[in-house]
């Protein structure tokens, strides 16, 4: 080495670690033709398809991906690692770069930069919370065990692991800043009781924040009898409740009497004392507007939080994500709950008719949702007139407390069975007997709002049925269009957080901290973005200053002339094809590797030679990525290995070899050691490059 210190010649430095996979899953499922792709050397294009290419007398499977001037850009799937699916825009929206010319380094170089800004605003907030020394709550004792016993169902297993990492969190003490994300009726409610009941037990005070007031009636029932048992006073806090019992409320808080408070943005407003406030936990977060959620930022440094959704909203997404918040995702049904039918259909009295009588012949109860207040009577009408057998109610958010709370009491206890509302009960109280919902004008509703609202339904064993209403599709925009067709295939039960995914895509990312932020997103998209945050939350978290001009992904090129593929007769499946070759790129270690060849036996047979191949070559490809090498290639009868600037190989290792057979090895520029052998056989060219690596780096001596 060069200078005076380092170590002794003659044994190179350990190589590094192989960096952890990226936090972001970058996922290329659902890839259609013509969808924007990133690739991390040549910018956003689109992708045009898997092709099999005959190159140096070996098939190789590449995708093939075309840009700005009718250019192609083919890559091998051995390199996949480097492809992710484009989101921050619509793909009509979606940049096409040039190959070729700086555009692309210039954008990308851009976008680092803002990352660098985000990843310290990031670090500030996350290093208040790390330096604030909460108070950590006691370990759960014979009392929580009793507590949880009542339970009366069975946990699922995701809804343990959310409640050990939440007591985790809670026994630290570090703030908890903790998103359990679930589907509707998947058990998030247990989950804050949980971390309710340890809050309360060890005498700190809980307020549970609820986006509408039935909500805060219906959880204050439920906390209410889950709690009877313990001596912990729980109270609610919203427009049900006086100005005498909301100030008897205020006080029970200041001096410490209420142990647990469920109430809805009231909570928020200044002014309000706690005698000692340990934990808030947030219902339904992107239902609060900006002002509430910056008091809630205020209080994160401050006390735990856990925030409970159904669908993150983006920025949770991304906060989460980006490891900024912990996120826990309880994706099991539980036992019996059958997921929702859902179709989408334009308006059809005899289909009205049909759905509305199947519902009340089995005895159940349908919501019929029209979110205009003004027309809703004259719609509720004409339901009468269309279903005579029906008994018809009308809910909206414009009626008086009293009269509402006894309507959806009313409905609650059957008296009436068909209930005309607004999106009022998109969180609204859980009816196990309504299990048909129609959604008038489904498409001037949000995502993550359809999907709250059809898990009104099937709260139940019973099958639920979800009708979304929509005019023709010519006049509706082309993102309503998007998001019917995202709700419709996303039936599966536990679809919440793919859905909020899909929002991110057709939203467009937004900003994690700011505006300005969205337009990087918009230009490198959300993967990249977000992999470009994370390089520089990591460097400044270890003091170095981020690295902009370092490409991202490691990775030798290697190529041996032989057919390396997943052919197409052993996975017909052109997306299952693209799936599994992302996932042979994208392994970091040797184990990785080896747990996708035992699922691949499993799943598909018998490993064919050129899948043997494939993986054999990756394998190598994580051998020589810590060592520098970044190109190795070989045909029959010679091959090349291509070193970067500074590699981790001892010199004197290197000389030696070519001293040692100077005919067969020498150095060509002084990265590119050249080799000559006859190697006819691809298995004799692959063995030969393990053990000329061997020999350079010293390894399996």
């Amino acid at each position: 080495p060069r200078g005076g210190g380092g170590p002794p010649r003659g044994r190179p430095p350990p190589p590094p670690a192989p960096p952890p996979p990226p936090a972001v899953v970058r996922n290329l499922t659902e890839l259609t033709e013509g969808a924007p792709v990133v690739h991390e050397e040549h910018g956003v294009g689109r992708y045009l398809g898997l092709q099999t290419l005959e190159v140096g007398g070996s098939s190789t499977e590449f995708l093939t991906l075309g840009y700005a001037k009718g250019d192609k850009l083919y890559v091998p799937v051995s390199s996949l690692h480097l492809i992710s699916r484009y989101t921050g825009a619509t793909p009509e929206q979606a940049p096409l770069h040039r190959l070729g010319g700086e555009q692309w380094e210039r954008i990308k170089r851009k976008a680092a930069q803002k990352a660098c800004d985000v990843a310290a605003e990031l670090l500030d907030v996350y290093a208040r919370r790390a330096a604030r020394q909460g108070v950590a709550s006691p370990a759960p004792d014979t009392d929580y065990g009793a507590f949880a016993a009542a339970f009366p169902f069975e946990e699922t297993p995701d809804q343990l692991r959310a409640i050990d990492s939440v007591l985790a969190d809670m026994a630290d003490t570090k703030p908890m800043d903790r998103v359990v994300c679930g589907d509707v009726g998947f058990g998030k409610t247990e989950v804050a009781m949980r971390a309710a009941f340890v809050a309360a037990n060890g005498g700190r005070q809980v307020v549970v924040l609820v986006p509408t007031t039935l909500l805060a009636q219906q959880h204050f029932e439920n906390f209410s009898d889950r709690f009877a048992d313990w001596p912990i006073k729980v109270e609610s806090l919203s427009r049900f409740r006086t100005a005498r019992e909301q100030k008897q409320v205020f006080a029970g808080l200041a001096d410490g009497t209420i142990d647990i408070v469920v109430g809805t943005h009231k909570l928020l407003q200044p002014g309000i004392d706690f005698h000692d406030l340990g934990l808030v936990i947030v219902d339904e977060e992107h239902r609060f507007g900006v002002r509430h959620k910056e008091r809630l930022k205020q209080l994160r440094s401050e006390v735990d939080i856990l925030t409970l959704t159904a669908t993150p909203i983006p920025r949770t997404l991304n906060m989460a994500m980006s490891g900024l918040r912990d996120l826990s995702i309880i994706a099991t049904a539980p036992v019996e709950r059958h997921p929702i039918k859902t179709f989408v259909s334009p308006w059809n009295d005899g289909l009205i008719q049909e759905a509305v009588q199947r519902e009340l012949k089995r005895g159940g109860q349908v919501y019929f949702l029209h979110n205009e207040v003004e027309t809703i009577e004259n719609q509720a009408q004409k339901l009468e007139a269309l279903i005579p057998s029906a008994r018809v109610q009308v809910a909206h958010g414009q009626m008086r407390e009293r009269e509402l709370e006894r309507i959806m009491r009313d409905f609650y206890h059957q008296r009436f069975n068909l209930l005309v509302c607004t999106t009022i009960v998109e969180s609204g109280i859980d009816v196990p007997s309504a299990n048909t919902i129609i959604i008038n004008r489904a498409d001037k509703l949000g995502l993550a709002q359809l999907h709250q609202l059809r898990g009104r339904v099937g709260r139940s064993h019973h099958r639920a049925y979800a009708y979304l209403i929509t005019p023709p599709t010519k006049a509706m925009t082309p993102d309503a269009v998007k998001r019917l067709e995202a709700i419709e295939s996303m039936e599966d039960l536990g679809a919440g957080f793919t859905l909020a995914t899909h929002d991110l895509e057709i939203r467009g990312a937004g900003e994690l901290l700011g505006d300005d932020q969205s337009g990087q997103i918009a230009e490198v998209g959300f993967s990249l973005y977000m992999e470009l945050l994370e390089r520089a939350v990591e460097a400044l978290k270890a003091g170095r200053t981020p690295e902009l001009d370092r490409p991202l992904s490691h990775g030798a090129e290697i190529d041996l002339g032989v057919p390396a593929l997943l052919p197409s007769d052993y996975l017909p499946d052109v997306h299952a094809r693209l799936v599994m070759y992302k996932r042979i790129a994208s392994a970091t270690s040797k184990e990785a590797l080896r747990e996708l060849q035992v699922e691949m036996i499993d799943r598909f047979g018998l490993l064919p030679e050129p899948a043997k191949r494939l993986l054999e070559i990756t394998a190598l490809k994580l051998r020589v990525q810590p060592w520098g090498i970044v190109k190795i290639e070989v045909g029959a009868g010679s091959g090349r290995i291509c070193f970067e600037d500074n590699p981790r190989i001892d010199p004197a290792r290197l000389i030696g070899l070519i001293q040692e057979q100077p005919k067969v090895y020498r150095l060509d520029g002084g990265d590119t050691l050249r080799f000559y052998r006859e190697m006819p056989e691809p298995e004799q060219r692959l063995r030969q490059v393990e053990q000329l690596v061997e020999r350079l780096t010293g390894e399996g001596r």
